[in-house]
């Protein structure tokens, strides 16, 4: 096996765990936000916050096991971006829901664009690359409906954001078992003797 096919296959390897683990972590959200967190409204401003700031971390963490952040500058800027919207989001609490989705909205575009150029730079080494840009797209496009809902005196809570980590969790499991699929049938088959 070649030193650049080890390369991949241990990052392939890692973005299956990582593409799982970010699909619990988003189901898990989606419950306590659609649950708890809109009937108190607590426990939603928590979630709210929680949830940009995950993707910070979930960013760093893949980062640091694809040879660091400067190493992964779209994932070093999402980690940024992302800090930055969970101070953002806690600072817009103070000014109303719309102030809030409105922030949400502009993380979407924002981590949306370098998810998919994230996963443009990834397509020739690691599996699944495809359908992150699918959620990189779909994100930005998520980001311009926030924007609408926020002007549009609808009623907004952390059940409007629900949705979109919804179809973000699809995004992540369904490339988490292309992963393993692809990863499975590349495994050399032993020969029964």
């Amino acid at each position: 096996m070649s030193s650049s096919t080890s390369i991949a296959s241990r990052t392939n390897s890692w973005l299956q765990t990582y593409y799982f683990l970010r699909t619990i972590v988003s189901a898990v959200w989606i419950l306590l936000a659609v649950f708890i967190g809109k009937n108190d409204p607590k426990v939603g401003a928590a979630l709210l916050i929680a949830y940009p700031a995950w993707d910070a971390l979930a960013n760093h963490l893949d980062a640091q096991k694809n040879g660091g952040l400067r190493a992964n500058p779209t994932q070093a800027l999402n980690f940024v971006v992302s800090v930055l919207t969970a101070i953002a989001i806690a600072v817009a609490l103070t000014k109303g829901m719309p102030a809030v989705i409105s922030v949400v909205g502009a993380w979407a575009i924002l981590s949306g664009v370098l998810q998919l150029a994230t996963a443009v730079r990834r397509w020739k080494t690691s599996g699944g690359q495809w359908v992150m840009i699918l959620s990189g797209a779909q994100s930005a496009l998520a980001g311009v409906i926030f924007f609408k809902q926020a002007t549009s005196g609808m009623p907004l809570d952390v059940g409007t954001v629900a949705p979109y980590a919804g179809v973000g969790a699809f995004y992540f499991l369904f490339s988490a078992i292309w992963i393993t699929v692809k990863n499975a049938r590349q495994r050399p088959k032993s020969f029964a003797r």
